[in-house]
């Protein structure tokens, strides 16, 4: 970084500091697809008591995704829908969610948001919860959608055995995908690319 803003507060900043912050802006959102990468590395070695670690779990469902013919956004969804693993346990799909959300379409992020409680279907009796708790969506929209993400994809993906594609495979369109946010506040002080 070669210059910084100046203030010691925000409502003293200048539009001089925000032409500062603005050059290093640009670069910082295009290595986001590293710190993802990055981030879902965490989970590898991670296997929390499942069959295969949270990493290939992740690579896994993505390959199924790829191998089904989905468009990169949908697959972009699946490697990363179990991204939040680390820091939010107990609410995983929110963090996948809140980073997809600029960048993806209601249809999919509605998915991921929603992924926790419709992969329930397959394990929470076992937990003495109920298993058809998805059923409170019935109705939506995107009630099939996420259905059929569970039972295709992420549901199917703990075998050990399954092809399970590397990190280089989903890299490129992780970046292509994340090079065009749509749903953010800060999209229309963007650069055009």
């Amino acid at each position: 970084m070669s210059e910084r803003a100046t203030f010691t507060r925000m409502e003293e900043s200048t539009a001089d500091d925000w032409r500062r912050i603005a050059g290093e802006y640009a670069p910082f959102v295009k290595a986001l697809p590293d710190r993802l990468i990055a981030h879902l590395k965490l989970l590898e070695g991670d296997y929390g008591g499942f069959p295969v670690d949270r990493y290939t779990h992740s690579l896994q469902t993505a390959t199924r995704a790829l191998r089904d013919g989905r468009d990169e956004e949908y697959v972009v969804c699946a490697l990363l829908h179990d991204i939040g693993d680390t820091l939010a346990p107990f609410n995983h799909f929110d963090v996948a969610s809140a980073i997809l959300k600029p960048v993806v379409s209601e249809a999919n992020l509605w998915m991921i948001q929603h992924h926790g409680i419709f992969q329930g279907y397959y394990f929470f009796h076992h937990l003495g919860l109920d298993r058809n708790l998805r059923d409170q969506f019935k109705g939506h929209p995107h009630y099939a959608r996420t259905e059929e993400f569970c039972a295709l994809y992420d549901n199917p993906a703990f075998d050990a055995k399954a092809e399970t594609l590397p990190i280089s495979e989903f890299e490129p369109m992780l970046r292509r995908v994340f090079a065009q946010p749509r749903n953010s506040i800060y999209k229309a002080a963007m650069p055009a690319a």
